[in-house]
């Protein structure tokens, strides 16, 4: 019975990382009218790595680590932490934090496709039926209304957030074939460490500390938000999370993170969301679910843990 309730419990711990990484569209796309990406990636992070280090301080870590995974770590930081918030970030410009939301769960779908091309797993119908589902998901939410009509929106933001996804399973693809023998906390800090050192050149040349003044209480409580919760304690969170559950199946709670996203959006921006594009969205995930082919070895479990 412990063993259940530990499984539950960090099952709550992964729905609350994914819960934070939705809301984060929304709270990055709050704070772009007051600065640009590269300002919010810096503060982000440099609150980030701050809370991260004060956690590695509190639970005794060690923060020295072998000069030969240094390279390791520069291209995860480079990868999962500067490019990804970049291309999210300028993303969000030019489209709504929902259609953000359920784009990304196009990631485990590139990350299929790598793992053919580089870890030698093979394709079958099933997981063709699934990407083709994918991407018509992908063309309704990236269809916008013109009167009675629907059309597609050629939008630079659509491209960038696509890019993003491609780019997180790269990463994530990397994170798994490197295997860097360090806690899942110390090697986010260096990677949030990375991140804020790439791209603090950018905000000295645009001088964007001096946009914090701009920011009201609402702003600043959105900046935090993205400091301590989606780059600090959500990740924290997700680590805890497979320290007791299988990997494939704490990568299930991704396909939530649009959900999550698309309720604060209409909560906190009051974004409008067409029903093709909640349609599209559904799409993507069931889409997602086919390849990756663990919904049903899911409900099969769950149903299990409740009968005993």
């Amino acid at each position: 019975m412990s063993h259940y309730k530990s499984k539950v419990t960090a099952s709550l711990y992964a729905l609350i990382s994914i819960s934070f990484w939705g809301v984060s569209f929304v709270s990055t796309k709050a704070v772009l009218e007051k600065l640009d990406p590269y300002s919010i990636i810096v503060f982000r992070f440099g609150i980030g790595a701050l809370f991260l280090l004060l956690l590695l301080v509190i639970q005794r870590i060690r923060l020295l680590v072998s000069i030969k995974y240094f390279p390791h770590l520069i291209v995860l930081g480079i990868l999962g932490v500067f490019v990804h918030q970049v291309l999210q970030a300028t993303a969000l410009l030019t489209i709504n934090a929902s259609s953000a939301g359920w784009l990304i769960s196009l990631s485990p779908i590139f990350t299929v496709i790598l793992s053919i091309l580089f870890l030698n797993e093979k394709m079958d119908i099933k997981k063709a039926a699934g990407m083709v589902l994918a991407i018509t998901g992908v063309l309704l939410v990236t269809t916008t209304r013109s009167g009675h009509s629907f059309q597609f929106s050629i939008n630079i933001g659509f491209f960038l957030m696509i890019m993003s996804t491609l780019n997180w399973a790269v990463y994530s693809v990397l994170l798994k074939s490197l295997r860097i023998p360090y806690p899942p906390l110390l090697v986010t800090f260096y990677m949030s460490l990375i991140g804020l050192i790439l791209t603090t050149p950018f905000i000295i040349r645009s001088r964007g500390w001096l946009s914090l003044s701009l920011l009201n209480h609402k702003e600043w409580s959105h900046m935090l938000f993205l400091g301590v919760f989606v780059s600090g304690i959500a990740y924290w969170y997700w680590g805890k999370a497979l320290e007791v559950l299988e990997a494939s199946k704490v990568s299930m709670f991704l396909y939530l993170e649009p959900v999550s996203t698309l309720v604060a959006a209409v909560l906190l921006l009051q974004e409008k969301v067409l029903f093709i594009s909640v349609a599209g969205g559904i799409i993507i995930i069931i889409g997602v679910i086919i390849v990756n082919g663990q919904l049903l070895p899911l409900l099969f479990s769950f149903c299990k843990n409740n009968r005993s």
